[in-house]
């Protein structure tokens, strides 16, 4: 009765579970209070990060954001190892569970009578030589997480597929993006092939002018040849703004998961006016990073995956425990199969203790721990590599706007000295050289121009995508 008492708490001490994986916490990161290069606080509010295109009020863009959200092959990527990561850990779960099996035979034979259990067999009077074999039965085993390792590794297998999630948010957020960026190139190239085609209408005017004054002896050959190479210039500056459009627009059709050019068309009207600049918000700092970036969120959630197979691999220091049972029905005919006589079922359990392999599972914990250590960087890693994106993405908008307002003027100023310098021209007072010149200047200016506005919307769409905006 003592042993049976001592035995029953061992078991008991058992079942309470070894639980080997070490306690986890979510790793704590010091992060300053507010971003080095946030602006003061806009006056407009921001629109929200879930949905943060409609802050441009294009509709044009909301609809290809929209489009691409539901059409994007990434993103149905992404879907597809979510569901391949929760088959995973559906498959961790079942194997704390019992596991049971039916299993049924018939087997026909005929006994060799030159074998040693023919000989004997064959010498007993009405010994059949053809016999018929029927088995049936039913059995269960149970795998006893003494250590718990088999729950460790269904909170692992879980943990993966929360990052999987993570990761399809971080794709959306990406795409997102994307699609902005690539819609606004499109919107820049296409600005500046229509000022570059009004540059060289005028190059062609002034050239026409010219060729009147050379008729009339007014102007040199030297000055037709200048005017001409001033057109060429102007014209020669819009293949390679072609070659961007078409680029862009084949980069947005593939984020809508369509064929190269299936959107140009809906894309070839330019909206009246430039999109509006959205405010965007960030007082709550490099903080809520935790919580709005995907990558920050994944690299977490990867972190608390290795840290529960640390408590896999030291569960093989531990006893295995397996209990088992069948029950089932043998016989040599059909017709006493399901009998009493026929019945033989069997229960039994199973321990196995390691006792020595030579640093194999010293080995597997070394790896596991040295897998949570790299986990914990790379999610450090992400968090600071957040808070730079986040950082560049608001200094480069913050100086775009200063450069844009600059230009602003610049193209003023430019504009009102090329005209100057065209009515200087007709009256005689000045060469074409000076007239020349400040075409140059105000193509190169208004290009400029173009360019930064559609770079300032661009930076703006990357500070919205760094706060982990999109979903």
């Amino acid at each position: 009765m003592h042993h049976r008492t001592l035995c029953a708490a061992v078991l008991a001490l058992l079942l309470a579970g070894c639980a080997t994986a070490p306690h986890y916490e979510p790793p704590q990161v010091a992060l300053t209070p507010g971003y080095r290069n946030a602006a003061p606080a806009a006056q407009a509010p921001a629109p929200p990060l879930d949905a943060w295109w409609t802050g441009f009020h294009d509709p044009v863009l909301e609809r290809i954001v929209g489009r691409v959200l539901a059409q994007n092959l990434d993103l149905d990527a992404a879907l597809a190892r979510i569901d391949q990561a929760r088959a995973a850990a559906r498959q961790a779960g079942a194997s704390e569970l019992p596991a049971g099996a039916l299993s049924a035979a018939a087997q026909r034979q005929r006994q060799s009578l030159e074998s040693p259990m023919g000989r004997i067999a064959s010498s007993f009077p009405g010994y059949d030589r053809n016999q018929s074999l029927y088995d049936i039965g039913a059995g269960a085993s149970w795998e006893l997480d003494v250590a718990g390792g088999l729950r460790s590794a269904t909170h692992a297998a879980d943990a993966e597929v929360q990052a999987a999630q993570a990761d399809r948010l971080g794709v959306r957020v990406s795409v997102a993006a994307e699609a902005a960026d690539a819609y606004f190139r499109v919107r820049g190239a296409q600005r500046r092939i229509a000022i570059a085609a009004e540059e060289a209408g005028t190059s062609e005017r002034l050239l026409n002018l010219v060729q009147l004054r050379r008729q009339d002896g007014l102007a040199a050959s030297r000055e037709v040849a200048q005017a001409e190479a001033q057109l060429a210039q102007a014209r020669a500056t819009i293949p390679p703004l072609r070659i961007e459009l078409a680029v862009q627009l084949n980069r947005l059709d593939v984020l809508m998961g369509a064929q190269p050019g299936s959107h140009a068309a809906e894309l070839a009207a330019q909206p009246d006016a430039d999109p509006a600049l959205p405010a965007i918000a960030v007082a709550q700092g490099p903080a809520d990073l935790l919580r709005r970036r995907p990558d920050v969120i994944a690299a977490e959630r990867r972190v608390a995956a290795s840290n529960d197979r640390i408590g896999v691999a030291l569960a093989e220091y531990y006893p295995k425990v397996t209990l088992s049972a069948a029950l089932g029905f043998a016989s040599l005919g059909s017709g006493n199969l399901f009998t009493a006589a026929a019945l033989q079922p069997q229960a039994g359990g199973a321990l196995h203790l390691r006792l020595f392999d030579f640093g194999r599972v010293d080995a597997e914990v070394a790896q596991a721990r040295g897998a949570h250590a790299g986990a914990l960087v790379a999610y450090r890693q992400a968090l600071l590599r957040a808070t730079e994106d986040v950082e560049n993405a608001l200094v480069a908008l913050d100086q775009l706007e200063q450069q844009h307002a600059q230009l602003a003027a610049e193209v003023d100023a430019h504009g009102r000295a090329r005209d100057a310098a065209s009515a200087a021209y007709q009256d005689g007072a000045v060469g074409l050289y000076e007239v020349l010149q400040e075409d140059r200047q105000l193509l190169a200016a208004r290009d400029q121009l173009a360019r930064v506005h559609a770079d300032n919307a661009r930076a703006a769409v990357a500070a919205f995508r760094a706060l982990g905006g999109g979903w």
